[in-house]
């Protein structure tokens, strides 16, 4: 109960203080414990706490890193490339690019990107026929965005030409027809729906036939509310 009352009356700053000519400065803890002790006419004969932050090796020199052998560099090279396939379908030259960010090795980056395509987890030609299928852009875009991404010439052409032409009208006029209300205020709208759906890649022979269907169901819905 006394040291109880004492360790009060430490916190609030009885008794004497202690010095750094006594030793490492304590933390608040130990003043606490010497007032208290003090206050009581006690010795403090504990061992002084400190704050000081001590390095677990001491004074030991730093470790030499062993340099990685030709066999770990490509196994970390190999790991690194199937994680970023694994994120997301790249070309050949987009895993190219994030290897030679990784490697200054073009015979260790040529081996990795071997081994990755012969076990089938890059492939060109699945990365074209994901892009040439994609929803809601025109044949245009496609060829742009292939080409970006490094698809060689042969495969964008191949690709584009097993696209359905109906298939690119029906495309133009399903994002035309999300759109037509707002281009329908505008001063002119068939040239702002031709505008909207160049820059998403369609060709006039898809653009001009989604335009015509829209305006005309526009000039029904016109006339049906006249009558």
């Amino acid at each position: 109960m006394a040291f109880s009352r004492s360790i009060s009356a430490a916190r609030a700053g009885a008794g004497p203080r202690w010095t750094a000519a006594a030793g490492l400065p304590p933390d608040e803890d130990n003043l606490v414990t010497i007032r208290a002790l003090t206050a009581l006419g006690k010795p403090y004969t504990g061992v002084m706490r400190s704050r000081r932050a001590h390095s677990p090796e001491g004074d030991q020199p730093p470790r030499e890193v062993r340099p990685k052998t030709p066999e770990e560099r490509r196994d970390a090279l190999l790991a690194y490339a199937f994680r970023a396939l694994g994120a997301r379908a790249l070309t050949e030259a987009e895993l190219r690019g994030k290897l030679e960010r990784r490697s200054d090795d073009p015979t260790l980056i040529e081996e990795v990107l071997k081994r990755v395509q012969e076990l089938g987890y890059q492939d060109d030609e699945q990365v074209a026929q994901i892009e040439g299928k994609r929803r809601g852009v025109g044949t245009f875009r496609v060829r742009q965005t292939l080409k970006r991404r490094g698809v060689p010439e042969d495969l964008i052409q191949d690709t584009l030409e097993a696209r359905d032409p109906d298939q690119e009208r029906a495309g133009a006029l399903e994002v035309l027809e999300r759109r037509w209300p707002a281009l329908a205020r505008k001063k002119d709208p068939k040239a702002s729906a031709y505008a909207f759906l160049a820059r998403r890649g369609y060709g006039g022979d898809a653009i001009w036939p989604a335009i015509r269907e829209l305006s005309e169901r526009a000039l029904e819905d016109e006339a049906a509310q006249e009558q």
